[in-house]
């Protein structure tokens, strides 16, 4: 039997056809069976969604401490060490102020986390600034731009001396015209010329003047909630209201 030659065309165009079909086909199969793959292995093998964890502070609701911190210094006053008043794990900023006239200038030990580009510069040029926990510049405030000392952490966190000494005194903390906790004078062990001044704080109810401290020891009292009382520069830098501990250090008065 004979074809000519235009049914020989005709011929070969169907199954070019019948070819692109059946290629189209198996493409389309393995696409849908991939996807079953993929759908059947994400249901077969995945677990519940972990939870994202974000650098949050603690819940200010969780008044059990972790314990003393670990011996930290975060500033010193010549030679006079003043360590990290509260856990680590508790701390949600550290800042610096300016604390009115009288405040002597605190010399951070740390790195400024809100410094200028050319500070940054400089110290990954020339190195430094790197060791020690990292704090903030806040501004307001008369006097020298570190007379205050603000350790961030939620209200009802437990307060450790940050310095050896005794008790001084204990006093009202007056803001705004009304009285929050006291105002706690230390008078440090090596420094004597100088006194230690701790705010915003309830103070230990065993604690009395004249009472022995141990830096980082002894529990001098807790943080208090001042978030309706004032808005705390500190908030700024934390994911919270900004409640901290203060200190500031004076010269000592003369006998």
């Amino acid at each position: 039997m004979h074809f000519s030659r235009a049914s020989g065309h005709t011929l070969r165009a169907r199954q070019q056809r019948l070819h692109a079909r059946r290629a189209r086909r198996a493409a389309i199969l393995i696409i849908l069976a991939s996807a079953l793959l993929v759908t059947f292995a994400l249901t077969a093998f995945a677990s519940s969604p972990a939870p994202v964890r974000e650098n949050q502070p603690a819940p200010a609701d969780r008044l059990v401490p972790p314990g003393p911190p670990s011996p930290t210094v975060i500033a010193r006053v010549g030679r006079l060490p003043l360590q990290l008043p509260v856990p680590e794990e508790r701390v949600t900023a550290i800042g610096y102020h300016a604390a009115g006239s009288g405040a002597l200038t605190l010399d951070p030990v740390g790195r400024q986390a809100n410094q200028g580009l050319l500070a940054r510069l400089a110290h990954r040029v020339f190195g430094g600034g790197d060791q020690g926990m990292a704090y903030y510049q806040l501004s307001g405030g008369e006097g020298p731009n570190t007379g205050a000392l603000n350790v961030g952490a939620p209200s009802g966190t437990a307060v450790y001396a940050p310095v050896d000494g005794i008790v001084l005194g204990l006093s009202d903390f007056v803001l705004n015209g009304r009285t929050y906790g006291v105002r706690m004078t230390l008078q440090p062990a090596s420094a004597p010329s100088v006194t230690v001044s701790v705010t915003r704080l309830e103070a230990d109810p065993t604690l009395k003047i004249g009472s022995t401290i141990t830096a980082g020891t002894r529990k001098i009292g807790t943080i208090l909630d001042l978030s309706r009382v004032e808005r705390q520069a500190l908030a700024g830098y934390t994911q919270d209201a900004g409640n901290h501990v203060q200190i500031e250090v004076r010269p000592a008065l003369a006998p």
